[in-house]
């Protein structure tokens, strides 16, 4: 994709929604922590389900040390590899108590020492917690940067990289928001929804996806 058409791609995304957020829910710093570690191969929905009543009850590592690995379980027992996840937080918050005082780094390459924690979270961390201009590479912008041609790569870092050359400085910021939330509810899987999507002109992806109706129209005998 060319540079122009990258600022116009980021320009009508950032139009249609100016404050993009996560969708996990939490309170502060450590909440967030934990719950994109317990997002992995989850989704934010069960997530947020899970943690819900948790986050009443824990707001700290400390809280979460003394709450333990058993307690944790039956709080988020609901996700997917709820055991090793438990074990993980129970571990990544014993190490912020003991090494951090209690506080969450900041700094990508210290959080991906925790239990746990890769760079795709310690990414969206450093960004929705700090501010810092990452991009935190999931399935959802892996796809939307491959099949738009806005980062084709063939590694999740290959498409970080390309992410971290070309996207212009007033979208670093919110950049993986937007992608994230493109890929998850329009440039879909498995039935993008290209009708519909504001940069679909602009996007490398041939066979455009019609609406159902022209589909079953056009289907027709």
């Amino acid at each position: 994709m060319k540079k122009a058409d990258i600022f116009e791609f980021y320009r009508r995304l950032a139009e249609a929604n100016p404050a993009p957020q996560t969708e996990l829910a939490y309170g502060n710093d450590y909440q967030l922590l934990v719950a994109v570690t317990l997002s992995a191969q989850s989704t934010d929905v069960g997530v947020n389900k899970a943690t819900r009543r948790l986050f009443q009850e824990v707001t700290t590592p400390a809280q979460m040390v003394a709450l333990g690995e058993e307690g944790l379980k039956q709080h988020i027992k609901t996700i997917g590899l709820f055991n090793a996840k438990a074990k993980n937080v129970i571990a990544l918050s014993e190490i912020l108590v003991r090494d951090f005082d209690g506080q969450v780094p900041r700094d990508r390459d210290l959080l991906t020492t925790l239990p746990g924690v890769g760079r795709k979270t310690a990414n969206v961390v450093m960004n929705t917690a700090f501010g810092a201009e990452t991009f935190a590479v999931d399935t959802h912008i892996f796809r939307v940067g491959n099949r738009t041609g806005l980062a084709p790569g063939k590694t999740v870092l290959a498409v970080e990289a390309k992410l971290e050359k070309g996207t212009p400085a007033p979208f670093r910021r919110d950049a993986h928001h937007w992608l994230i939330l493109h890929g998850r509810y329009i440039c879909k899987a498995r039935r993008p929804e290209c009708w519909r999507c504001p940069v679909a002109d602009l996007c490398r992806f041939k066979p455009k996806t019609p609406p159902l109706a022209a589909k079953s129209v056009a289907a027709a005998p």
